[in-house]
């Protein structure tokens, strides 16, 4: 018996050693380089510090503003990346192989095959904050991103189409890049034909409430309309026209009416006065109708009981009439029975043998 534990044991033990032999070494942990246009960026990996990337306004994507990565992972694996506000793309332009703001995607899945390192490259066309999240293995990694606006692409003003005689009318302007975003720290210049402004001279602001906007406040003359057009200040802050993006426009023109209140009163008086008397007349229709249908309906009501009326008299006088038809025809049959029995009874005391029957 303890033979046979020792060798169970000795069994046990080389089996243990076996296993321990076969068993791979642990797998490295992914490590990752960053930098833009070779210069290393080593704050990236915090909310805080998002690396800054130019947008590609000029719609090619290129190393001063796509953010480069370069994983380094065990032979043969796979590493995944994922992003949101941000765009993968495996290499950069060049005239031969152009890379576009339209380039990329928001995932990509890279095999290393007999190499370690995965390498490609992250832009953004927004100033909102972006992140890039890599994989490899039980390891993920994030990075995150913020893109910086470009020139000025297009100028917009929001305002009232009108405004009372002499009243102010805010119209506030908004600069934007071709990718939509708000370009705050520029200058614009603004005149007014008709009416006054309040400055002639504007930067968009960069505060959270004002961002990429300015406002200019127009005084309306007391009547016809005031035209506000206003320009970005300095050629420098606009952008060049790119192909396949939209045309730029560095200026924009708003009229402003001058609304006269007692015109629009009186004519908003008589619409309703209007309304008013096509209601009357309205209602005189509904009651005539009302009133006709009303007197059609108790002359049909007359009609109708007087033709009941007329049926149900004709119908007791028919009665009446059969009930006299029928007492004379029982008087009259009464009379021929009590003559005939008459007759008859002479008859059979006259004919003892030839008796004929009474009638009852």
């Amino acid at each position: 018996m303890k033979s046979f534990k020792k060798i169970a044991l000795a069994v046990v033990a080389a089996m243990t050693t076996a296993t321990i032999v076969a068993s791979p070494a642990s797998a490295a942990v992914m490590t990752v380089a960053v930098s833009l246009d070779g210069t290393a960026n080593t704050t990236a990996s915090a909310i805080a510090t998002p690396a800054a990337l130019p947008v590609p306004a000029d719609n090619t994507v290129d190393a001063a503003d796509a953010l480069k990565f370069v994983a380094t992972v065990d032979t043969g694996t796979n590493v995944s990346v994922v992003t949101t506000n941000a765009t993968i793309v495996s290499a950069l332009h060049t005239s031969a192989a152009p890379v576009s703001a339209s380039s990329g995607s928001s995932s990509l899945t890279i095999a290393t095959g007999t190499g370690t390192t995965a390498t490609f490259y992250v832009y953004t066309k927004t100033t909102a904050i972006g992140t890039v999240a890599i994989t490899n293995g039980g390891t993920t990694l994030t990075y995150y991103v913020q893109g910086t606006a470009g020139k000025i692409n297009t100028v917009s003003v929001s305002a009232a189409d009108g405004g009372t005689t002499s009243s102010v009318v805010t119209a506030t302007v908004t600069a934007t890049d071709v990718f939509g975003n708000k370009v705050s720290g520029k200058g614009l210049t603004a005149l007014v034909v008709g009416g006054t402004l309040d400055t002639t001279t504007a930067t968009t602001g960069s505060t959270l409430t004002n961002f990429g906007q300015a406002e200019f406040k127009v005084t309306l003359p007391a009547t016809g309309s005031s035209t506000l057009v206003v320009s970005v200040t300095n050629a420098s802050d606009v952008a060049t026209a790119v192909a396949g993006f939209n045309t730029v426009t560095s200026s924009v023109v708003k009229t402003i009416t001058v609304r006269d209140l007692l015109s629009e009163l009186a004519a908003q008086k008589a619409i309703a006065d209007a309304a008013v008397a096509a209601k009357a007349v309205a209602d005189a229709a509904l009651a005539t109708a009302n009133a006709n249908a009303a007197a059609a309906a108790t002359k049909a009501a007359a009609d109708l009981k007087s033709a009941t009326d007329s049926a149900t008299a004709t119908i007791a006088a028919k009665d009446a009439e059969i009930a006299k038809l029928k007492a004379d025809n029982a008087a009259a049959l009464a009379a021929i029975k009590k003559a005939f029995n008459a007759l008859a009874t002479k008859w059979n005391k006259a004919n003892p043998k030839s008796k004929v029957t009474l009638v009852k």
